[in-house]
């Protein structure tokens, strides 16, 4: 192996240890946040089984989109080769690697399949083309679920693994082979989450179709994970052993990214609405009419305002993305936005009538709390920057 593997000026492992003991304490409130969750969701789950797995839909895919955004953010950095990146690659790795957690998760959906899907039960798709019928079966619901999952977990780990090597022993070509990883990565990412937009989400209501409604969920997942990385970013900015590495230039870009993302999932969502609207079928209009008319369109017009209007207005100021406590606080009202924007895709399948139920809450608690409890897990196994990547001292002076 040659001297440019083994750079001499390379940092020594472990200079930036996992976090303090604050992170321990957070992890831990989260994990009674989702205990008592899970004691809540039970007790309504055996009043209202039908709406717990309506509720658990909602909440599993808000959860599952922080992680698998993440890797969709992960695999931007490792592209670009960006410095801002580097400083939350430790972030993105951790939540990456709670998606075989997040597969095992998944049982409730599998299991209430009949009771979430019309196309489950034997006649669901009594009418249907022969295609449609043929490729939604309980079978091919799990298999390809499966198959999601294992391109998910895999690919979070050859990335991880690969920035842990490049730790032990600062080989420079494992940039190179993250890179080429991720090209990948980007393609199975987006043929994945596109499968499983048309099998969770929009085969709830099986006669209708978009060929956008996989990039919408894709570009709302990734505003999700930027936002959760925003706020974790700045609640490590704040202690050892990352006290005073963040610079105010890295919130600056976390902000331009989130803003940038922003606007694009509502490029998707007018573009789908304009399509649909001017075509005028009635099989795609009523999946807008159901959520446009009657108590829904509160809904619809909350998330105008605060998934576009309000954030967009708040993120074209400089000075708020280079203040990173403000900046926290619109990235925490985005983490709920995204929650609002997935019940406002998913419930209207079963109801007419707008409502928010307590299993709504709980189950968004239960799931949140235990999936942030094992991300902290996570995140305190590694040096919390990557020790021996070539432009960490880039990155720590924004060079």
């Amino acid at each position: 192996m040659s001297d440019h593997d083994h750079p001499s000026s390379m940092p020594l492992l472990s200079t930036y240890a996992p976090p303090s003991a604050d992170l321990d304490r957070l992890g831990r409130t989260a994990l009674m946040v989702g205990g008592a969750g899970v004691l809540a969701t039970g007790g309504f789950a055996l009043v209202n089984p039908a709406r717990f797995f309506q509720a658990y839909l909602v909440a599993y895919v808000w959860v599952l989109g922080i992680a698998v955004g993440s890797l969709g953010v992960m695999s931007i950095h490792h592209l670009s080769r960006g410095g801002w990146g580097i400083m939350i690659r430790r972030i993105l790795e951790a939540a990456t690697r709670t998606i075989p957690y997040l597969a095992l998760a998944f049982a409730p959906i599998a299991l209430g399949m009949k009771t979430l899907y019309p196309w489950a039960s034997p006649h669901g798709l009594a009418h249907a083309s022969g295609f449609r019928a043929a490729y939604l079966t309980p079978s091919g619901f799990i298999v390809r679920a499966a198959i999601c999952f294992v391109i998910w977990s895999v690919v979070s780990l050859v990335l991880s693994n690969l920035s842990l090597k490049q730790d032990k022993t600062g080989e420079l070509r494992l940039t190179r082979r993250m890179q080429r990883v991720a090209a990948a990565a980007v393609v199975l990412h987006v043929l994945a989450m596109t499968s499983c937009a048309i099998d969770w989400l929009m085969s709830l209501t099986p006669h209708w179709s978009s060929t956008i409604y996989g990039f919408y969920l894709i570009i709302g997942q990734i505003v999700a994970a930027l936002a959760f990385i925003i706020v974790v970013s700045v609640f490590l900015a704040g202690r050892a052993p990352l006290a005073g590495r963040f610079r105010t230039e890295h919130f600056h870009d976390y902000g331009k990214l989130l803003l940038a993302f922003i606007m694009i999932w509502a490029y998707f969502s007018v573009s789908q609405f304009l399509i649909i609207w001017s075509g005028n079928l009635p099989e795609e209009t009523s999946w807008y009419m159901g959520r446009t008319n009657g108590g829904w369109k509160w809904f619809s017009l909350a998330l105008v305002l605060l998934h576009f209007v309000l954030p967009f207005v708040l993120l074209l100021s400089r000075n708020l993305k280079r203040d990173a406590t403000r900046l926290a606080r619109v990235a925490g009202m985005m983490m709920v936005v995204r929650w609002l924007d997935l019940h406002w895709l998913i419930a209207p399948a079963f109801s007419a009538r707008a409502n928010v139920h307590p299993l709504d809450l709980t189950t968004a608690l239960a799931l949140g709390g235990i999936w942030f409890f094992l991300f902290t897990r996570e995140l305190k196994t590694r040096s919390l920057l990557p020790d021996r990547e070539p432009a960490l001292k880039g990155a720590l002076g924004h060079g």
